[in-house]
């Protein structure tokens, strides 16, 4: 049985792929993420993963429209924005944001490939469109895409129509270029959202998808982040179901690739504490 949603302030999820956040308004509620034990949110239990194997060493409307009608997603997906799989078995889902640069896409790539390990990414459609060799190139090595909005406006100060026009126009932008929809995967551009946000997104045929930690690769070195940050957090959050956040665009200022350097040692580094790998699709059965 789905917790009920627990009412707190959205954080935001701001890396180089992002861009500033709009200014906050609401006349909605935010909600935080789902739990039904700490950060954890319950859905029907997943199919059996694969093994991950290294082959190397280890447009306004009102201030409070109505809700919107249902789509048909499982009940038990819908009104959570998904902190963490659930699941009680060692598999982590390594997610990549993708929005205003494509330098982290073919390394990474070449990594999930030499470990034999399927991730999700999740691109804007002004991404698809800037860059669709690499989007046809992540289709073709077999990874599934979500949408993660047509601009990445903050949805909490976007008008439900708005929001409907910007989940319309990244499908579209997707499809053309992989031939698969991108339905139901979902992420909400910064992690902002409120609760009529995830019904409007809902009633559009998706599933939010969060994370269970944000590797803060996108912060670079002039951040004060290093590669060995980055795998140090995922190591100290690792947990079943977890879910990992990274990017792949380089920082604006330094030019670094955080999350690309360090996927070899984070792929190795939970495959040696008996993780195993799975992509958000391949989850929802």
């Amino acid at each position: 049985m789905l917790a009920a949603l627990v009412i707190v302030t959205a954080s935001a999820c701001t890396g180089p792929d992002e861009g500033s956040p709009s200014p906050a308004r609401s006349t909605q509620s935010p909600v935080g993420p789902t739990s039904s034990a700490g950060a954890t949110s319950s859905a029907p239990s997943p199919s059996t993963p694969p093994t991950a194997t290294p082959s190397a060493p280890p447009a306004p409307t009102s201030a409070a429209p109505p809700p919107p009608s249902p789509a048909s997603i499982p009940d038990a997906w819908r009104g959570i924005d998904v902190t963490r799989l659930p699941t009680t078995r060692q598999v982590v889902a390594l997610t990549f944001d993708a929005g205003a640069s494509d330098t982290g896409v073919r390394p990474i790539l070449d990594t999930l490939t030499r470990y034999h390990v399927r991730a999700t990414f999740f691109v804007t459609g002004a991404f698809a469109r800037a860059f669709p060799d690499a989007v046809r190139a992540i289709t073709a090595a077999g990874h599934p895409i979500g949408n993660h909005s047509d601009t990445h406006p903050d949805f909490t100060v976007t008008t439900t129509a708005q929001i409907q026009a910007e989940l319309a126009a990244a499908e579209r932008s997707i499809v053309a270029l992989t031939g698969v929809p991108a339905k139901p995967l979902f992420r909400f551009p910064y992690g902002a959202r409120t609760v009529l946000d995830i019904q409007v997104v809902n009633a559009a045929g998706y599933i939010p998808f969060r994370w269970t930690v944000d590797t803060l690769g996108w912060k670079g070195t002039s951040g004060g982040v290093d590669a060995a940050t980055v795998l140090q957090r995922v190591l100290d959050a690792a947990q079943p179901g977890q879910i990992v956040l990274m990017h792949v665009g380089a920082n604006p200022t330094d030019g670094t690739t955080l999350d690309a350097d360090a996927l070899p040692a984070v792929i190795e580094g939970l495959a040696a504490r008996g993780y195993t790998f799975v992509d958000l699709r391949e989850m929802l059965g």
